[in-house]
């Protein structure tokens, strides 16, 4: 019997909304959102991120004044609760997505093993 992998892949984006965790990352958002504190230092956290991370791809070197500042932020965040549980909770998740990879990579993973 054939699957519509798009209609699976739909199935499993529902399954993904519904899940506790998700649900948990979505109300912990909307809490960081809901506080106007949190909510600037949760972007400045997330565009120190971004730098960071376009840096990197675009092979420039990071420096030692963008480690201060991402060391800086980072601690900031970590004391403040509400952005800690969100990031808690986005961990959660990133876990579970990261399960759910390997599982549909996984042919792909038993196809290229087979040729090694």
């Amino acid at each position: 019997m054939a699957t519509n992998m798009y209609d699976a892949a739909y199935a499993l984006q529902k399954a993904i909304t519904e899940n506790p965790d998700f649900q948990a990352l979505k109300a912990s958002y909307a809490t960081v959102q809901a506080d106007p504190q949190a909510k600037v230092l949760f972007e400045q956290f997330r565009n120190v991120q971004l730098e960071l991370q376009q840096k990197m791809m675009q092979g420039q070197q990071i420096t030692e004044e963008d480690n201060a500042k991402a060391q800086q932020i980072v601690m900031q965040v970590q004391q403040n609760q509400k952005i800690a549980q969100l990031m808690q909770a986005e961990q959660r998740v990133n876990v579970l997505i990261g399960d759910l990879n390997k599982i549909v990579l996984k042919p792909l993973e038993d196809l290229y093993g087979s040729l090694a």
